[in-house]
């Protein structure tokens, strides 16, 4: 029921996010030139990678030696539009008819997280992962790692069609208002080190 839900959503909200995500794209070519889209691996159901599409919202300046500016440098007023209005995360739309991602579930992180992950925090991906989550309507950026995980295992002990539905009426309403995109001074998550370095954070180099 649940592919089946996010199908018929994606199918119907198509004539609304198609034109908007050819529109972004051709802004995001103009504006920060090639490439237009973001690719990284990501951990998706059961831990196994695949491919997160985003648009692109940085530069691609680098230093003396070719190793990628710290994102603050490389970040641009047009970029920090895409992020706080989290269109930046249309492409996931594609993720989404290819079955890798669901509208809901707990947002796919690095794929060097993963022995990070405490056994009870690794259920995160028991359930596929998602364009918006529990964690992202109760604070996402501004929320501890902890916190993160502990709302991520929840919504996979409770996940149903209504909690999703929930969550997409939530997540709505936090992006009209723009709550709760990052963290003073920081451009997207500090960086999960694990609970042994917990308060530790280092800017990560990604969109």
């Amino acid at each position: 029921m649940k592919r089946s839900f996010d199908l018929i959503l994606v199918a119907l909200s198509a004539p609304l996010w198609a034109p908007l995500l050819g529109l972004i794209a051709m802004l995001v070519r103009i504006k920060l030139g090639k490439p237009v889209l973001f690719r990284q691996a990501r951990p998706g159901l059961g831990a196994q990678p695949f491919e997160l599409l985003k648009f692109r919202t940085m530069t691609e300046a680098r230093d003396a030696t070719g190793n990628f500016l710290p994102n603050t440098q490389r970040s641009t007023p047009f970029g920090c539009w895409l992020r706080s209005a989290s269109l930046d995360e249309l492409p996931e739309l594609l993720n989404v008819l290819r079955s890798e991602m669901s509208l809901v579930g707990p947002r796919p992180l690095l794929m060097h997280y993963l022995p990070r992950y405490t056994p009870e925090q690794a259920r995160r991906h028991e359930a596929k992962p998602g364009i918006t989550g529990w964690a992202q309507v109760n604070g996402r950026n501004t929320i501890s790692w902890e916190d993160k995980f502990r709302l991520d295992v929840w919504y996979v002990e409770h996940q149903s069609i209504w909690l999703d539905f929930r969550i997409l009426w939530m997540t709505v309403r936090r992006v009209l208002f723009r709550h709760g995109i990052n963290q003073a001074g920081i451009i997207g998550a500090p960086e999960f080190m694990g609970i042994e370095v917990r308060g530790q954070k280092s800017e990560v180099r990604s969109q």
